[in-house]
């Protein structure tokens, strides 16, 4: 990877973390450059298009690691029952136990769905449809209601930890949907 890519990654990580506390509206340009740790001038460099293109390559960034850590296993995985156990501990890691909230969800929630609502409505519908594959592979009905329920209560399971500030709520949430999704066999 060359320099400026190790600097763009190197920012879109840090972007998401200014995105996640501040939302696209309240990110302003003083909070980017100091959750970045960047100048304007090195900003713009990276990302010619402002404040949009960093969103938007936060958004492909998130795309990327859930497509590769909990989508593509949850479609072509030869254990379906195994991907739906690595999707909840993936998640579990990814949102820190509950205590990160889901930037692609609070995008959906404010001004920004309609600026990114293609990537954010993707994002979704991905996770649902591969979660839904893995589920009709493991021999459960009503897939496709399971994988949508499922992908609700992870997202509900999110704000109500945040909102309580007690990250326990998501691991229960989790415990609770491996067992719903993954009944013991027998």
């Amino acid at each position: 990877m060359s320099r400026r890519g190790r600097e763009r990654a190197e920012a879109v990580a840090a972007l998401a973390e200014v995105f996640r506390t501040h939302g696209y509206e309240g990110a302003s340009l003083s909070a980017i450059t100091a959750g970045t740790g960047l100048g304007k001038g090195s900003l713009y460099h990276l990302f010619p298009g402002g404040k949009a293109e960093m969103a938007a390559a936060v958004l492909a960034e998130i795309d990327a690691w859930f497509e590769a850590a909990v989508f593509a296993p949850l479609r072509d995985g030869p254990d379906a029952a195994a991907a739906i156990r690595r999707m909840l501990r993936e998640t579990d890691a990814y949102f820190r136990s509950g205590g990160r909230a889901c930037l692609v969800g609070a995008f959906a929630l404010d001004g920004t769905r309609d600026r990114f609502a293609a990537r954010i409505g993707g994002y979704f519908a991905a996770w649902r449809a591969a979660l839904a594959q893995a589920l009709a592979r493991a021999g459960r009905d009503a897939a496709a209601d399971r994988a949508e329920h499922a992908v609700l209560a992870i997202q509900g399971a999110l704000v109500l930890a945040r909102a309580l500030d007690d990250p326990a709520v998501f691991g229960r949430a989790l415990a609770r949907l491996e067992a719903e999704l993954l009944p013991p066999p027998g």
